[in-house]
Parts: C-alpha cells; sequence; structure tokens
C-alpha cells in the first residue's frame, strides 16, 4: 500500500513546475500547513475540508503534516473557534465510518490556531516547526502558507514569510494567494511587484476556484481526446458563437463593502469566465501536463484578442441594490452606485481561427436560475422539409456543464447530431438514464452525455494540485497582467456609465436580453423606465466635453468615454492632415496604462485612420527586452500595432538591447535612435506626441531631479527611474518641444491631487519635469477628464 501511494505522490509530483520544484515535491518528509484567516468564512466553508481531503489522501504518503490555523486573534479567544470549524470536516463516501472518525481525531490533534499578527509571530512560528522536526528527528519536505485574507494583506505577511519564515535546506515553500489580484492594470502591476520581492514566481499559487471545477477542469483534456471531432469543426467556417454563463439568483447583502468597489466584472467576468475562454480557444498543448505549455498558449489568446470598449458590454444593476448599499455603507439616500450586479460583454480573437466568431461571457446577480456553463454552438446547414424535430433539425453544440440549473450535476454534453465522444478516462461515466429535463434547447436524451463518478470539490481538488506541485490550473503573473490589459480600459469606459435597472428573478422578463450587431452589443429592447431617484438626478451624461485653459496652455476636459473618443478623433485629424500636405504621419506614443483606452478606441472604431502612411515611434522605453510585459513597445504591440494594418518597416521600437545586454550607454542606442529619428523625419518634428503624467509628474521618462537641463540639445537619452525597472530610454524635451502638436492624457481620480498642485505651481522642470513641455512652434492640448479634474 505505501509504495503504491508514494509511487501515486511521485507521479503527481512530476507533473508541475520545473525540475528543482519536482526534486523536492517528490521527496517524503514533513509538512507544514498554515493557513493564515484560518477562522474566516473560507476557511470555514471549504479550506479546511479541503486539507482534511489531503489528509486522508496523503495519510499513507510517507509525509507527515502539521496544521495551523492563523488570525489576528489572540489564541485563547480563537482556538475553541478553530475546534468547532475542524468538527464539521467530513469524509467521502468510500471512507467507512471507523476509519473517518479515526482520520478525524487525528487531523484535529495535528492542528492548532497560532497567532500571526507581528513579525515577531512569525518567528515564533519558524522556530515552533523547527523545533518540532528536530524533536521528531524528521526531514522537512515543505511549507504551504494558504493566504485567505484581504488583498491589501498579501504584500506585508509574504514579507514576513520571506523574512523569519521560509523553510531552510531544500524544502518548498508555496503561497496560495486568493482573488482578487488587484482591482485594475495598475494596482495589479503593483501588487505583482510588491510579492515578487519577496516571492518567486514558482512559489506564488494565485488561486481561481473555476480552475478547480471537474468540468472546467476537463475542457483541454476533452478537446485533445476527442481532437479527430474537433479539428475540423473548431473555427469560424462552423462554430456560430460561444456562450460563457454564470447566472445567480441571490443578491450582494452582507458583501457590499468589497461587492461595490469590484461590481460583476472584477468579480466574475475578469477572472472565472475569462479562464474558461481562455481553456476554449487556446492551442491545444502538445503536452497538457506542462504548466508551461498550457499557461504560454493562454497567453497567446489574450495577445489576440481584440480590445474590449464601452461598445463591447452591457451592464445592469438589480432594483433593490441601491437600499442595499446605503444601508451597509451608511449613505444618505441621494446616495446612487453605478456598480454593475449585471455584464454580457462580447470578445473577438483576432485569429484566422476565430475570425468573427462572436464569444459572449455573461453573468449577473437576481437572475432567474442558478447555472453555469459554456456552450459553443455550432451553424447547421441542415433543412428538414417536413420532419422539423428530426435530430439532424435541431442546434448542433457542445456543452460544459457547471452545475446547478435543471440538470443539479457537472457534465459535459455534446449533441447526437455532432459525434459521439470519447469517454475521458475511469473518473467519469456515460450517463444513458435521463430524467424529463431541458437544457439550453435540447431534450437531454438528444445528448451523448458525460459526468464525472464521483463529484468533487473545487478546493479540494486545487489544494491537492499545490502540495504535488502542479501549476496548470493556477494564474501566473503574465496571463495575470495580460487579463488586466484587456479588461481595465472597458472598465474605464463603463466608470461613469448608468446600468439598467432590473428588478430581479422572473421579473426580469426579456429586459436583460442582449442583441450582437457585428462589433458591437446591446440590449435587445432599448426602452427602460427608470424612474429620477433611480439615476440620482442630474446623470453623468449632462457633463459633455469641455473646453478651457490649464497652466495657460488648450484644456480638453470630459468624462473619460467621450474624452478618448476626443483624442482618437483630434488625432485622425491630425494624421489625415499630415498625409494631405506631406505624405507621412510622424506619430510618438507613450507607454503606461493610461493610453490603452486610447489604443483600444483608434483599433475599435478609426477604420479610415491612414496606418499605411503613419510611423509609429515611442516616446520611452523601459530597459526590458521588447518582448516582456513590462516593456512600453509590447504593451503598444498587443493593445494597438497588431489589431491594425501598418506596415511593419513603419514601427519603430526603441534600441534598448544591443549586443544582448540592456541600455548600455557605450552601446550607443539612444544615439541610433536619435539617427533614426533625423533621417527620417523632417527636422526632427513629429507630427503628434502622445504624453502622460506620473504621479511624481514625470512626463515620458523624464523623472524629477533627472537635470534635463545637463540633456542639452540631444533628442534621444538614457535615464533613471525611482521605480523598478530603473533604466530607460526617452525622448528629452528637445525632442517633444520641436513637435507640431503634443497631447497631455491625464485620467482617474488618483490624479486630482497632482493636477491641483499642477495648477499652481511655476515651471520648474527638475522638480515637476511635465512643466518643460512647451512646443516651441506646435500647439499643446491637456486632455483631462473629469476624475483628475474635479475629484
Amino acid at each position: 500500500m505505501f509504495v503504491t501511494v508514494f509511487l501515486l505522490l511521485v507521479t503527481l509530483c512530476a507533473q508541475g513546475g520545473n525540475g528543482e520544484e519536482r526534486e523536492e515535491a517528490q521527496r517524503p518528509g514533513h509538512v507544514s500547513v498554515v493557513i493564515v484567516g484560518g477562522t474566516g468564512d473560507l476557511a470555514k466553508k471549504y479550506l479546511w475540508q479541503g486539507f482534511f481531503q489531503l489528509y486522508v489522501n496523503q495519510v499513507s504518503s510517507g509525509n507527515t503534516f502539521s496544521f495551523y490555523g492563523g488570525g489576528l486573534s489572540p489564541a485563547d479567544q480563537a482556538t475553541s473557534v478553530l475546534f468547532e470549524i475542524l468538527k464539521a470536516v467530513s469524509c467521502s463516501k468510500d471512507v467507512s465510518q471507523e476509519r473517518c472518525a479515526l482520520l478525524k481525531e487525528q487531523f484535529i490533534r495535528l492542528s492548532k490556531y497560532r497567532q500571526l499578527k507581528t513579525l515577531e509571530d512569525y518567528q515564533d512560528l519558524d522556530k515552533h516547526i523547527e523545533q518540532e522536526l528536530q524533536q521528531e528527528g524528521i526531514l522537512e519536505a515543505g511549507r504551504l502558507f494558504y493566504l485567505s485574507v484581504p488583498a491589501f494583506a498579501y504584500a506585508d505577511i509574504a514579507d514576513k514569510i520571506n523574512s523569519s519564515c521560509r523553510p531552510t535546506s531544500r524544502a518548498w515553500l508555496r503561497v496560495v494567494l486568493e482573488k482578487p489580484f488587484g482591482h485594475d492594470y495598475r494596482s495589479a502591476q503593483v501588487l505583482a511587484t510588491q510579492l515578487g520581492s519577496s516571492l518567486k514566481d514558482e512559489e506564488m499559487y494565485r488561486i481561481d476556484h473555476y480552475l478547480g471545477k471537474q468540468v472546467v477542469a476537463k475542457i483541454l483534456p476533452f478537446r485533445k481526446e476527442n481532437n479527430k471531432f474537433l479539428d475540423p469543426i473548431w473555427n469560424k467556417h462552423h462554430i456560430e458563437r460561444v456562450e460563457i454563463v454564470l447566472k445567480e439568483t441571490l443578491n450582494v447583502k452582507g458583501r457590499i463593502p468589497f461587492y461595490d468597489q469590484y461590481g460583476v466584472v472584477r468579480d466574475v467576468l475578469q477572472n472565472h469566465l475569462t479562464e474558461v475562454m481562455t481553456l476554449l480557444t487556446a492551442r491545444l498543448p502538445m503536452n497538457l501536463s506542462s504548466s508551461e505549455e498550457v499557461l504560454r498558449n493562454k497567453l497567446q489568446i489574450f495577445r489576440s484578442l481584440l480590445p474590449l470598449g464601452k461598445n463591447q458590454a452591457v451592464i445592469g444593476q438589480y432594483q433593490t441594490y441601491k437600499t442595499e448599499v446605503q444601508q451597509e455603507l451608511n449613505k444618505t439616500k441621494d446616495h446612487v452606485s453605478v456598480t454593475p450586479t449585471f455584464a454580457a460583454v462580447l470578445a473577438y480573437i483576432d485569429e484566422a481561427q476565430y475570425e468573427g466568431v462572436p464569444i459572449l461571457l455573461i453573468s449577473g446577480k437576481m437572475l432567474d436560475e442558478r447555472v453555469g456553463y459554456a456552450r459553443i454552438l455550432f451553424k447547421n446547414d441542415m433543412f428538414c422539409l417536413q420532419n422539423h424535430n428530426s435530430i439532424h433539425c435541431k442546434p448542433k453544440q457542445i456543452v460544459f456543464h457547471f452545475g446547478h440549473g435543471s440538470l443539479q450535476y457537472p457534465a459535459v454534453l455534446v449533441s447526437k447530431n455532432l459525434f459521439k465522444p470519447v469517454l475521458m478516462d475511469s473518473e467519469w461515466k456515460e450517463v444513458t438514464e435521463h430524467t424529463d429535463v431541458n437544457v439550453l434547447g435540447l431534450h437531454i436524451s438528444d445528448y451523448y452525455v458525460q459526468t464525472p463518478t464521483e463529484p468533487r470539490e473545487a478546493y479540494s481538488e486545487l489544494i491537492s494540485h499545490i502540495f504535488a506541485g502542479r501549476k496548470n490550473s493556477f494564474i501566473s503573473t503574465e496571463n495575470l497582467l495580460a487579463s488586466w490589459g484587456l479588461w481595465t480600459p472597458l472598465l474605464n469606459s463603463l466608470a461613469s456609465s448608468f446600468p439598467r435597472i432590473y428588478p430581479g428573478g422572473s421579473d426580469n422578463g426579456d429586459l436583460l436580453d442582449v442583441r450582437v450587431r457585428g462589433k458591437d452589443i446591446s440590449y435587445n429592447s432599448e426602452v427602460v423606465i427608470i424612474s429620477n431617484d433611480q439615476m440620482g438626478g442630474a446623470s453623468a451624461k449632462d457633463f459633455q466635453v469641455m473646453q478651457g485653459k490649464f497652466r495657460s496652455a488648450d484644456m480638453v476636459s470630459a468624462w473619460a468615454e467621450e474624452l478618448v473618443e476626443r483624442l482618437a478623433a483630434d488625432m485622425q485629424e491630425a494624421a489625415e492632415a499630415a498625409v494631405r500636405e506631406g505624405g507621412v504621419f510622424h506619430l510618438a506614443l507613450s507607454g503606461g496604462s493610461t493610453p490603452l483606452a486610447l489604443f483600444h478606441r483608434l483599433a475599435l472604431h478609426h477604420f479610415s485612420f491612414p496606418w499605411k502612411e503613419t510611423h509609429v515611434w515611442m516616446v520611452d522605453e523601459r530597459c526590458v527586452p521588447l518582448t516582456e510585459l513590462e516593456s512600453n513597445f509590447r504593451s503598444l504591440h498587443d493593445h494597438l500595432l497588431q489589431h491594425v494594418r501598418i506596415p511593419y518597416y513603419n514601427i519603430h521600437p526603441m534600441p534598448v538591447q544591443l549586443n544582448q545586454r540592456l541600455c548600455v550607454e557605450e552601446d550607443g542606442g539612444a544615439l541610433l535612435y536619435e539617427q533614426e529619428v533625423s533621417k527620417l523625419v523632417n527636422g526632427s518634428s513629429f507630427h503628434f506626441v502622445l504624453l502622460g503624467v506620473g504621479y511624481d509628474a514625470h512626463t515620458a521618462s523624464l523623472f524629477p531631479g533627472s537635470k534635463v537641463d545637463e540633456l542639452g540639445e540631444s533628442l534621444v537619452a538614457l535615464t533613471e527611474s525611482p521605480i523598478k525597472p530603473h533604466q530607460r530610454m526617452s525622448l528629452t524635451f528637445s525632442a517633444i518641444n520641436r513637435a507640431h502638436r503634443v497631447a497631455l492624457l491625464v485620467m482617474g481620480k488618483g490624479k486630482h491631487e497632482l493636477i491641483t498642485q499642477l495648477s499652481r505651481v511655476k515651471d520648474n522642470p527638475d522638480k515637476w519635469p511635465v512643466t518643460g513641455v512647451k512646443p516651441a512652434n506646435g500647439r499643446l492640448v491637456w486632455y483631462i477628464d473629469y476624475d483628475a479634474l474635479l475629484g
């Protein structure tokens, strides 16, 4: 028995991670499991049960365990709470009552509560683990920390673990992080940087419990096993549309402080539904067990997705949400929240295989039923002249049914007019006896149905993967940032939009039905009566585009969506004028997250933009390889260049990597770029330069204290940033101020204080670099959204 289980453990461990990690995971020894937030709601509902299941499965593996529930409360207050939680764990049906009672007793005896509040607490835990290892005379296999705490506490806890509670010798460390991983691209990037200073990427397991659902976990294996049937039809010629839907009947009472900050898009679409979409559409890996290949193929989908703009989404809010917000957040009756509780988003993948195939991601609270599924609907080329109920004329579809709804169990369903799927493995069975149930327009008897032989809870599945070192079912840093890069511009564009109010449940009727027209989505019914109190009096749309002056220069201000539309229109007008006059348009674009919404607007709506005559230059670049996510050029490529018809020889990335090294002054990268500008741009005067402004008032990569006077007349220079990566390459003020037109784009409430300060200070480029932007013979225009201008 021991040999069998140990060999199984070795096999599982060998399926994921790098070579060093696999070697560590194979070696049996003592494992310390620490649930930080061990008496919280998630731990109570799922985590302790999941770790008990792990203990049951590994009891004969040669490993020994200690379990710790950590929290801020003192031990004398929380120990009894933890004990009550532990008493509630249960065994699966195949474990006898006697054996279950014995395993529970052992598990409870191995579990302790510890206060984990200060650095000293983590140091004491480390000493305790070391003493336990010495007393028992056993080797340490690894330490697993599960952070079931708010995301703002991650960085501090990770730092404490790194500095005082790392295992010694060759034992592994794994730290599990619960979503949310930030609320937009910038916050996710900051969190990733903070965590990266304490933990290695292979030590972090960002958990999305949807990836632990048995049906979701079987999407790639199902596609692989049935590839001979699917390969000819898994493309734009046969697929009519893809739907990924999560409907819920509950409201969000009790969760308002969290939910009102995040809403349905951040809570469900950006993570759960997006992950399912990538599994359905990613290139099939050669090796399903290769975490690296699976994650790499998913990342390629993010790169190929067309940008999401305001016309690619509709949002709603159930009617009583406003009252719940007022009660739980202690707001007045005049307070109105625009947080959506329903969203339908339309996505398209810009690849030949899926070109033109609409992908619908839909989720909401207070809907008519609780159900989750992914549906691939195929085109039907059959027409039945008389027997319209013939199986040949019914919908052709594959449904990955996550559970609930009319079909209570998780299942994979293939309509019988497609093909009979291969039975995936011994853990799945074919269902042949059916009740009188309909699933998405077909009676259950019209499907081939496969379901798990034994339903397993998602957290238990993922905990077993973490223990085995398998990273397929977790979110990598690259994929996380790519996902936020897709969703952040949409969230920004929706920030000032009022959601459609719906009553909830069956009363919704057809109020939330949507229609797809080309690349846009809209509600099918246009007329909805919303009372003035639901709208909160004056609408955001009462404020339109406003023009004025800021720091003696022209200013345009509007809500974010209208501002981006105006900037894109102004840029196209400048491009068309330059092409009419000289046959070419030279455009210099800055990096960062601010211009992403603009890039998306240009890619989705400005089809008449003269891209063939446009040369794209970089305002600044981080000293990283151009293929890395931190690269400004990589961001520009992913969000704009790959989606427009621009000749590759018109694209000019900054040469930050020469002679297989980054930004070494002797390599002369800055001078090379300057020479290229001088050669191709008449008088080195760009037609249009787009800049942003950092919180410290830097612009381009010209930072406070960088002594801009020392750069002289050079057009391009190497600079130093106060944040990593420190080295940058940047256009200088000499280059910027030669431009015909300079646009300074400032967006978001976080920039309000900066705008207030800039409205008062005098020109001082050393302290406030953006004040050095003063085109000599051109025009400067500030584009400031209302959030930044008015706070």
